[in-house]
This record gives structure tokens, sequence and C-alpha cells, in this order.
């Protein structure tokens, strides 16, 4: 099995991470935009079937 001859310092380490977070971060940012677009009925990409309410008067 490979192992790594040297320490990864904690800059490289911590540069790995913050693109890992950054990743989850842009995702949770595009899912929070669907929910919008399709909450309010703007979504062109995203179909949800509408219930038709009856009004009672």
């Amino acid at each position: 099995m490979a192992v790594p001859k040297k320490r990864t310092s904690i800059s490289k380490k911590l540069i790995r991470r913050n693109i890992w977070k950054k990743k989850g971060i842009l995702v949770a940012i595009k899912a929070f935009s669907l929910a919008k677009s399709v909450s309010t009925g703007n979504s062109k990409s995203f179909f949800v079937r509408q219930t038709n309410k009856k009004i009672l008067e």
C-alpha cells in the first residue's frame, strides 16, 4: 500500500478543506435558488403539479 513520505503542510491541508467546504456552499446556494424559483412558480426547468384550491364564497 502506498504511504506518503512526508507530512502534508498545515497550509495545504487548510486549502483542501476550504475547497471542500466551498463546493458544499455552492451546492446549497443552487438548491436554495431552485427552491425559491419552484415556490414562486418561476421555474423553467422544474415542473410542479399545481393543485386547484376552491374558494368558498
